[in-house]
């Protein structure tokens, strides 16, 4: 099967790998333009750029998907089937239509469940048991076209959104390859979706202010599922300080208050429960253990973080 792939970042590095290894011929990848990013703001390529230039793939990046050149190229490129994997655009229906078999989209949710662009880190905000890859058989709506195969996975206790990324990233890759042979053999049909259609909107940094009052089993979701971006924050005494992993423990206390401190404990109050700091990121400092943190600090009983901006 011939095919052109969309994607950008490393979620879709490995879907791109597979087929790399495949039968199939990847003719073209389409990856977002070279933007700056990190502390010094540097230009670099993507993930998936990065990937494809190893292979020594075509490689596009248009500034909008809808450009009518772009799309023309498209066309002259002829594709059996479309991939797309986490590109970051919406494409246009002149695209979505364009190749025989279709468009195949790898997203990371069960769907009708989480819709959007943050399926992976609103599961684990919202403290889900199970989540999985679907391929589906894109259409001019949000997640919202037949499906094609799924796989289900178990969200561990201690699954950040990039260690789960990660692992969906890998099946997604061979539940491509089972869906490509499937559409080939005709073995695997497209069903529509069935109702009960859950959203996963895009993350902002904002999302990430710790809410005390809630349970502690519920902003260590939040922590977990802001992992490693956009981050879940709060403020220590003023000072404001990512926190990277805690986990609910015995007690209970009034909200942001601090009511347990050793050398290696930091345990604050919550809506129901106490939540201990395991590892913390003061403002332009690296990540350390809670133990670092409070060596350098004269962190006591009644402290507090603030509730509310």
């Amino acid at each position: 099967m011939n095919i052109v792939f969309f994607g950008t970042p490393e979620f879709a590095v490995p879907p791109l790998g597979t087929l790399l290894n495949s039968e199939h011929k990847v003719l073209a990848v389409i990856t977002q333009p070279d933007r700056p990013g990190g502390r010094g703001r540097h230009v670099s390529a993507c993930p998936v750029k990065v990937e494809a230039g190893k292979a020594g793939l075509k490689i596009f990046q248009p500034l909008k998907v809808r450009d009518a050149g772009f799309i023309a190229e498209l066309k002259r490129i002829a594709p059996d089937a479309i991939v797309v994997a986490a590109y970051g655009q919406i494409l246009p229906s002149a695209i979505i239509r364009l190749p025989e078999l279709g468009c195949i989209n790898i997203h990371a949710s069960l769907l009708p469940k989480y819709r959007g662009a943050a399926p992976i880190n609103w599961a684990i905000i919202n403290g889900e048991k199970k989540t999985g890859i679907t391929t589906m058989l894109m259409d001019e709506g949000m997640d919202t076209g037949a499906v094609l195969l799924q796989e289900e996975t178990e969200i561990a206790p201690d699954d950040t959104a990039g260690a789960l990324s990660h692992r969906l990233s890998e099946t997604g890759a061979s539940l491509l390859i089972r869906t490509l042979e499937g559409i080939e053999n005709g073995s695997v049909r497209p069903v529509p979706q069935s109702d009960g259609a859950t959203y996963a909107p895009l993350l902002k940094k904002t999302d990430g202010f710790i809410q005390w009052g809630k349970s502690a089993s519920d902003v260590s979701n939040l922590i977990r599922g802001m992992n490693p971006w956009p981050g879940a924050y709060g403020f220590l005494e003023g000072e404001r300080v990512n926190i990277l992993k805690a986990e609910p423990v015995e007690g209970n206390g009034e909200p942001g208050i601090i009511y347990r401190v050793s050398k290696e404990e930091l345990a604050a109050g919550t809506g129901k429960g106490l939540l201990s700091v395991l590892e913390i990121q003061p403002a332009g400092k690296p990540v350390m253990t809670i133990r670092a943190f409070l060596q350098g600090r004269r962190i006591k009983e009644g402290m507090r973080f603030i509730t509310d901006v």
